[in-house]
């Protein structure tokens, strides 16, 4: 089976620091690789695998502004499509644009849907559906309007997470500092509970941090140390207390929740979009209505077994389980791939 593997080109694969969609793909990439699976990444030129690499973008464009996005990216799209018909299967990871590029090629195209900026990109998912194959990250975030061929829940590579098994003393805010993943919340919870708060992520909307974050900071009770790479990533998340996530938007997944069960970490959120499928509530974290809640629920974090955390994600959200599920999906489109493609839709 031969892969092309498209990757999205904000950041580098694996990305240094954030960048959570191009995490996947490097996870899957890797873990398809090891299981013999001839697999081109697309990514940028910078990018690391043990597949074969083509890049045509030198380094992400979030990484160089000098880099105009939308160049690079209707140059980095066409080199797959132009090529594809050199392999099996094209795995879209770059949202709905390559889409549109499906007529060059005869080769099927798989795309994962990683979540939906906003609905008014549904029209281009709507025009192509039947002809690509669409694969959800949860099933909160199946769009009833589309058909799609399976849900594949993200995996994690455990190795690099460290369970540990004592909890710190302190709040952890771990994402995008933007009014969707409720930074400004966890602050409230903080100056409510009278707990430490460490706030770690890239800061997404500046006006957002300048107004709700900023004046707040005291780097004592309340701090912000920036975007955080593997190492820093693996202890803020085992070291917490508890990972806070009052979301104020429809999550798709929630790639920090699950790296911070699997350090043994229990996990807070607002009960919206995937959480129910992520969290086990009660056993690894709670899901609750709002961040007046969450503060109230503060103390019965100590009623969680910090094992049952590590041992729900080694059950569910391991990598190995994402490749089965993936390698499961191209098996099902190449098995109908001469047939009518609306008709060969079925779950995994």
């Amino acid at each position: 089976m031969k892969v092309a593997m498209l990757s999205p080109i904000a950041w580098r694969t694996p990305p240094t620091h954030y960048g959570p969609w191009e995490n996947v793909v490097s996870l899957l990439t890797e873990g398809l690789v090891q299981r013999g699976v001839d697999v081109t990444l697309f990514a940028t030129k910078d990018s690391k695998t043990r597949a074969k690499l083509v890049g045509v973008c030198p380094r992400g464009y979030e990484e160089d502004k000098d880099l105009l996005p939308k160049v690079w990216e209707c140059l980095h799209i066409s080199e797959v499509f132009e090529r594809g018909n050199e392999f099996d299967l094209i795995h879209n990871h770059f949202d709905f644009l390559p889409l549109t590029y499906m007529n060059m090629t005869a080769t099927p195209v798989v795309t994962t849907i990683h979540g939906f900026s906003s609905l008014r990109i549904l029209p281009v998912y709507k025009k192509y559906d039947g002809r690509a194959y669409y694969v959800a990250i949860s099933e909160a975030d199946r769009n009833p309007q589309l058909h799609y061929i399976g849900t594949v829940h993200h995996g994690i590579n455990l190795s690099q997470f460290h369970f540990q098994p004592e909890s710190g003393d302190y709040l952890l805010f771990f994402g995008r500092v933007h009014h969707e993943k409720g930074t400004k919340e966890c602050i409230e919870i903080a100056r409510k509970t009278g707990m430490k708060l460490i706030i770690a992520g890239i800061i997404q909307d500046e006006d957002y941090f300048r107004h709700e974050v900023e004046p707040f900071l005291d780097n004592n009770h309340i701090t912000y140390v920036g975007s955080a790479g593997p190492k820093k990533r693996d202890d803020l998340l085992g070291q917490a207390y508890a990972l806070l996530h009052p979301i104020n938007f429809d999550e798709p997944f929630g790639l920090s929740v699950v790296e911070a069960m699997a350090c043994g970490t229990p996990v807070l959120a607002v009960n919206r979009g995937s959480m129910p499928e992520v969290i086990n509530h009660g056993h690894t974290g709670f899901l609750v209505a709002d961040a007046d809640e969450m503060a109230q629920v503060i103390p019965r974090v100590r009623e969680i077994d910090r094992r049952d955390c590590r041992r729900w994600v080694e059950k569910r959200f391991t990598v190995e389980r994402m490749v089965d599920d993936y390698i499961h999906v191209y098996e099902k489109i190449l098995a109908g791939e001469n047939g009518n493609r609306k008709n060969s839709y079925q779950e995994v």
